[in-house]
């Protein structure tokens, strides 16, 4: 599948909500709604977003226009941790991290040796993406450099912003998933020219977690990270004590987890982890410090067992924090159903989280954490017209719920609360619809 190329001009209708800051910090000033919103797009892009009165009045009187009146339309979301290669092992029962690691992934990603394979699955992986809402997502591949050019591929050939790497691992995986410091760095370099910067695509160095990457491999890692202005950094840190304790053993001149990563190099803007369950305030501090990101995985935080996310200590600490999906781990590609789960989480943390504070999270908050809000993330003018639009009509219970909601807020939050992917009814990229139910 190729998407056309964006229209000259044209323009989509309905109720339109997008943030221009975080509402957990800036309440209502950080929001913009439009209950009959017009979204001008030209090439691709934001031109102008108003009252749809004041709109028509100022488009061409045969514009295309996309008319979602009755439904709500937000920014593309924004994944900003999922592993494409274990889209076949989504739902397998019964682990924590460490074992679920050796029993379903590791044999899992042995197959995308297979390029066939890999570009199969890369293609359901994006196209499942985009009948979810989600518009940009952040990545893992696997060890094998095809598996990369594959999922590349896919994005380009939609037109989707995708941030990916091949997965460095030289020591404690298995042989057939086995590279080396020497071949991972060359492979790792030979995919920033043939993909970074092409089109909507960037370059992450992916070292998998600090126990399967030799001291040499991971200081390639920092290098590489820094040897590209632009580049990404992804990995796991924190996420179940076990792997903290193991982490402990491998590396003990290390003060904690994060500082093996630290050591090395790979904090910094566009320095995303995983999980960041069993951190400290020394931890956070030094994330807050160096601009690292945190994505917040609730799905698969609850499915393996590994804790519970402390999002008021990153706000405290002001570190930019994104929602992930964390497929397969993860039990859902829908963001609706992600954020479901994080309200729970933080239910069970002591913490609240409010409906519109989570749509930041899944559209700005994620591009935020990215380093890619002026690209992505709202509908200011200028900025990639990704977009999602949902239904509030899409199941009976979600109809008969959202017709006793008063405000904006609980609307949000019963989307939330009981949408998933039925509640999407189309995914705009650049402006053009790249899927519709």
């Amino acid at each position: 599948m190729t998407l056309p190329a964006p229209l000259p001009l044209h323009a989509v209708r309905g109720e339109i909500l997008h943030f221009l800051s975080d509402p957990a910090i800036h309440g209502e000033a950080a929001i913009e709604h439009f209950a009959d919103g017009i979204l001008a797009i030209r090439d691709g892009r934001v031109a102008e977003l108003g009252p749809a009165e004041d709109m028509l009045a100022k488009l061409p009187s045969d514009v295309v226009l996309d008319d979602y009146r009755g439904k709500l339309i937000l920014p593309g979301f924004v994944d900003t941790h999922i592993h494409y290669a274990q889209t076949d092992i989504i739902a397998s029962y019964g682990e924590q991290l460490l074992a679920w690691l050796e029993r379903y992934t590791f044999p899992a990603e042995a197959r995308f040796a297979d390029p066939a394979h890999a570009a199969a699955v890369a293609s359901f992986f994006c196209d499942e993406l985009l009948r979810n809402g989600t518009t940009t997502a952040m990545a893992f591949a696997t060890v094998h450099a095809a598996s990369a050019d594959a999922l590349f591929e896919a994005a380009r050939q939609r037109r989707m912003r995708l941030i990916t790497g091949k997965v460095l691992m030289d020591r404690n995986c298995p042989d057939f998933l086995r590279d080396t410091a020497d071949t991972g760095d060359a492979e790792s370099r030979a995919l920033v020219e043939r993909w970074h910067g092409r089109d909507r695509l960037l370059y992450a160095v992916t070292p998998r977690f600090a126990a399967t990457s030799s001291p040499g491999q991971m200081a390639r890692a920092g290098r590489l990270f820094a040897d590209h202005p632009g580049l990404y950094l992804q990995s796991h840190v924190a996420e179940n004590r076990g792997e903290v304790e193991w982490i402990a053993r491998l590396y003990p001149e290390a003060r904690s987890y994060l500082d093996v990563y630290d050591g090395f190099g790979q904090l910094g803007p566009r320095s995303v982890y995983a999980h960041c369950i069993w951190l400290d305030d020394t931890d956070r501090a030094r994330m807050a410090a160096t601009g690292t990101a945190m994505s917040f995985c609730p799905t698969s935080n609850l499915f393996l067992g590994s804790g519970l996310f402390d999002l008021a200590s990153a706000r405290a600490q002001g570190i930019r924090v994104g929602i992930g999906t964390d497929v397969g781990a993860g039990t859902s590609f829908s963001m609706l159903q992600t954020l479901n789960e994080a309200y729970k989480v933080l239910q069970l943390n002591g913490q609240r989280l409010s409906a519109e504070s989570a749509f930041h999270l899944a559209t700005l908050g994620g591009a935020e954490s990215l380093y890619l809000e002026d690209r992505i993330g709202n509908f200011l003018p200028g900025k990639e017209a990704d977009l999602v639009v949902l239904d509030p009509q899409a199941t009976p219970l979600l109809a008969r719920r959202t017709a006793a909601c008063p405000t904006l807020d609980e609307r949000l939050f019963v989307l939330m609360m009981l949408g998933d992917d039925r509640a999407v009814a189309a995914t705009h990229v650049l402006g053009v619809p790249a899927w519709r139910r």
